[in-house]
């Protein structure tokens, strides 16, 4: 099937789901978009704001005809929505999520009925805000969309899936899910951690005096502390769920980061900046090469 023909049905009409249904309609990419909410005003104002063609609270009357549904909730939600869909979708329909980690959710996946077509998706973008009244049409374009097709998946629904991806602008990238999840744990799961931890840091530093709170601590955090500590400002809710499916690929990023830094407040400890240079020097460059 064609996407220009196919019904999509969206469930999460929060930033993620919201961009998606919004950029589909902005492309006119399908033949119908079905918004499902949990509540009646994130359908109002996604009808509104012309985002959907549809949309109901009611989770099986969104998917039940759907020709490509698409999770767009946390991971916890997906992983529990993926356990009661399945004999609610038609023969054939695709099933995607773009849920932040991918082995627990492919293995949800192998469960669903015989006739349906899952295949895993991670798009890479995202804000630190949620919610309906931050979606917009462009979030996805020019950044990967990881696919993780399973291996019952049939072409004819990867190629659907990828048509989806390219419609919205996004670039598709295959990922097994393992690889997928040990690469996220170090450049996306790992820096929330450090975010938390050098907000919970400088918190505690700020508190050296007992109680005492010296306000000009925050009063001088400017752009430096703040773009290293952007994530941390991030849903908890949905921090928690990507914590708890991809535990073990983070605990090994962060043993390492754990292992960086004691590497450098050692030498920090010693004085020695001669040695401490060349790991800033290799830091550097290689940042400096991401942006090229």
């Amino acid at each position: 099937m064609q996407l220009s023909r196919a019904r999509v049905a969206i469930d999460g009409l929060g930033l993620m789901g919201g961009s998606l249904a919004a950029a589909l309609r902005a492309q006119d990419a399908c033949r119908e978009v079905i918004g499902v909410a949990r509540r009646e005003s994130s359908l109002s104002m996604a009808m509104t704001l012309r985002m959907i063609h549809r949309g109901t609270t009611d989770l099986r009357e969104g998917v039940s005809e759907a020709d490509l549904v698409v999770l767009c909730t946390p991971v916890g939600d997906i992983l529990a929505k993926l356990g009661v869909i399945g004999p609610w979708l038609k023969k054939g329909c695709v099933v995607l999520d773009v849920g932040s980690t991918k082995s627990a959710i492919c293995q949800a996946m192998e469960r669903l009925p015989e006739g349906v077509q899952p295949i895993g998706g991670h798009p890479m973008c995202g804000k630190e805000a949620s919610g309906l009244s931050m979606a917009e049409p462009t979030l996805y374009r020019d950044r990967v969309f990881v696919l993780a097709p399973l291996e019952r998946t049939a072409p004819e629904a990867v190629a659907l899936a990828e048509e989806l991806v390219r419609a919205i602008g996004a670039r598709p990238l295959y990922l097994e899910p393992e690889r997928h999840d040990r690469i996220v744990a170090a450049i996306s799961h790992l820096p929330y951690l450090l975010a938390v931890t050098l907000v919970n840091s400088a918190e505690q530093l700020d508190r050296q005096d007992g109680d005492r709170q010296d306000a000009m601590l925050w009063a001088l955090a400017a752009s430096g502390f703040g773009d290293t500590s952007r994530v941390a400002a991030s849903s908890i809710p949905m921090m928690a769920d990507i914590l708890h499916t991809n535990r073990a690929p983070i605990l090994e990023a962060a043993r390492v980061a754990q292992a960086e830094l004691a590497r450098m407040i050692d030498l920090l400890q010693e004085d020695d900046i001669e040695a401490l240079l060349p790991l800033l020097s290799a830091a550097r460059d290689r940042r400096r090469g991401m942006n090229r």
